[in-house]
């Protein structure tokens, strides 16, 4: 479901040079309290963001987010205080990303909901293209968590609800015999595409999923008859 573009990633961060003598953690706290509050937390949310989205979230430790980010370990915790409101960050910025990119087609083709629709498959598709494609950020934290309450996996729940109710309001503007069915559908098709990148080249991904769209419209008006 966190680019980002519904999943625009930060590129990895560039290794140090060999024979590079790395900074003391001294340093670099030093550096940290001489920068903006608001660029040292976004310093780490960015690396923590990459980080999080090449591994998974599981697999990347505070030290390593610390050490990436070349912090110290205190200012971590002062702007954020657990692991966990590190990846809801995280996740609510690729959901602030996603959306933001969904408004902006959604407002090109505002008296056109099919082609909204076919816009919408567009930037998809060529989201699923992408060398660094790793799948949604959403579905895949949420796959990490099989604790219902845990509050990295409400953020994900939280994106696909809204997922579906906007495509709800799509169907209903395009007139759907049952709306609420074509917007499951259509949420079935987007879910699914994330998933299965590996499955498609760079060429297809876009026209299968507009072939796709085009399908199930055409279903759902058939079904008026």
């Amino acid at each position: 479901m966190s680019s980002v573009a519904a999943h625009s990633f930060p590129p990895p961060l560039p290794a140090t040079a060999p024979g590079a003598r790395p900074k003391p953690a001294s340093r670099r706290a030093a550096t940290a309290s001489s920068e903006p509050v608001q660029d040292v937390r976004e310093r780490i949310l960015d690396t923590a963001s990459s980080l999080f989205y090449q591994r998974g979230v599981r697999a990347v430790g505070v030290d390593l987010v610390v050490a990436e980010a070349a912090v110290a370990k205190t200012s971590l915790y002062r702007y954020f205080p657990t692991k966990d409101d590190l990846i809801v960050a995280f996740l609510e910025r690729e959901d602030v990303d996603f959306w933001g990119l969904w408004d902006a087609v959604a407002a090109e083709h505002a008296n056109d909901p099919a082609g909204e629709l076919e816009a919408h498959m567009q930037w998809i598709g060529e989201r699923l293209a992408r060398s660094n494609y790793r799948g949604c950020p959403q579905i895949n934290v949420a796959a990490e968590f099989a604790e219902q309450d845990h509050p990295a996996r409400r953020v994900a729940q939280q994106h696909m609800v809204t997922l579906r109710s906007r495509l709800h309001g799509l169907a209903q503007r395009l007139d759907a015999p049952r709306p609420e069915e074509l917007a499951a559908q259509l949420a079935v098709l987007i879910n699914g595409a994330f998933v299965s990148s590996g499955l498609l080249s760079g060429d297809e991904a876009t026209p299968v999923l507009q072939a796709a769209v085009r399908a199930l419209l055409a279903g759902a008006q058939a079904g008026r008859s």
